[in-house]
């Protein structure tokens, strides 16, 4: 068995970045930049006016009468020069008017017709936002995968299309006689498939593009057809069948269309027997059937593999947190607890029951407690890390 880390290196070195595409603006979110964004004006691009009021020329003096000379709002800019003793009424977003040199807000004027008073207590402050405040043309957004607030970024960029990498393209194949889909009607002696539609959703949610492939019967000629629908994936991500029993055949029908493996078995729980190499022409990751094993194997391996095939951070997300309670001495694999984190500064409660079948436990779950090989007893209140759980 080989560790956690060295599992995932081995990984993340078979996959090869993903080829760039540019497409629309509108269609980016969530998809990984892949090369900086310039943008093609400055923001805003001209002083503008941070409030509803009076743009004037000169000193905001208490007292001082002022004649209005016209008009300006956001999209409707002012054609003329203000001069001495001259104002114009300005809104939000407008363009600040030749010869203005502060915009007085509307509360400290008292106006009568075209005429207009400053009050005695006067904001003195300009309330113009400079040209260029927020950013100037030239400047650049660096790869990232995008979210809302980085579309808005980007439009006000003047940016219409953006270079992203290409989805990865994930198949999932459940496998085993004991499955049957959601709404189905088992027999006594079989379960619901529920890892691949959790295992859809965090792929998906990384901007994969997924397809769930028919359950795989074990049997040889079963598999051997379904894997033979993956050959053309980016990764195949099979669940179940990836042990030593004698029904557990995915690694050896898979070997026989091709399978390269890099490794078998990680000294970790939940999740020991979990396989990966190059299939076709991507890669495949063997989960374990074990409902548990299989999501917290996604959220370790897949999610990582995904990121980095374009052109992501794969590193995982760690973070640290003090113990609610004492725990024990840990074994000779990681041991990744189901447990929950609050407060702050933040606090991490393991669950007291952790077998890799209690889907309700990894629901109540926000995190993992990582427990390295041979850790000692920890007492409450010391610091740990845990991964965060997204989903």
């Amino acid at each position: 068995m080989i560790s956690v880390e060295e599992a995932l290196a081995r990984l993340l070195a078979l996959g090869t970045p993903l080829p760039h595409e540019t497409i629309p603006l509108r269609h980016a979110a969530g998809r990984f930049m892949a090369t900086p964004a310039t943008a093609l004006r400055d923001q805003p691009p001209f002083p503008a006016s941070a409030m509803d009021g009076y743009a004037i020329a000169g000193d905001a003096t208490p007292g001082a009468p002022f004649t209005v000379v016209g008009e300006a709002g956001a999209g409707h800019a002012f054609a003329g020069t203000i001069g001495a003793g001259q104002a114009l009424r300005i809104f939000t977003g407008a363009p600040i008017p030749a010869g203005a040199s502060r915009v007085v807000i509307q509360e400290d004027v008292t106006r009568d017709g075209d005429r207009i008073t400053l009050r005695e207590n006067v904001d003195m402050s300009t309330h113009i936002r400079p040209q260029g405040q927020d950013f100037a043309a030239g400047s650049t957004l660096s790869p990232r995968r995008l979210g809302a607030h980085d579309l808005a970024l980007l439009a006000a960029m003047n940016v219409p299309l953006v270079t992203v990498s290409r989805r990865p393209v994930v198949a999932i194949i459940p496998t085993g006689d004991e499955l049957v889909m959601p709404g189905e009607d088992p027999a006594p002696d079989q379960i619901i498939a529920s890892n691949s539609f959790a295992i859809a959703a965090l792929a998906e949610a990384v901007g994969a593009e997924v397809r769930m492939l028919p359950i795989a019967r074990d049997t040889v000629p079963a598999l051997t057809t379904v894997l033979g629908l993956a050959t053309e994936a980016d990764v195949l991500v099979t669940i179940g069948g990836a042990s030593v029993g004698d029904h557990d055949l995915v690694a050896r029908v898979a070997g026989d269309l091709g399978f390269a493996p890099a490794f078998w078995k990680i000294a970790m729980r939940p999740g020991k027997p979990l396989m990966a190499g190059r299939f076709g022409n991507g890669l495949m990751l063997g989960l374990p059937g074990n409902p548990v094993s299989a999501i917290v194997c996604a959220h370790l391996f897949l999610l990582p593999l995904l990121r980095a095939l374009q052109g992501g951070d794969a590193n995982l997300p760690t973070r640290r947190a003090a113990l609610a309670q004492a725990v024990d001495a840990n074994g000779p694999r990681a041991h990744y607890m189901r447990a929950t984190v609050s407060g702050d500064p933040a606090v991490i409660a393991p669950f007291d029951r952790q077998d890799s079948s209690l889907l309700s436990i990894l629901t109540q779950a926000n995190a993992l407690l990582i427990r390295p090989i041979g850790d000692g007893a920890r007492k409450a209140g010391e610091t740990v890390d845990y991964l965060p759980l997204t989903a």
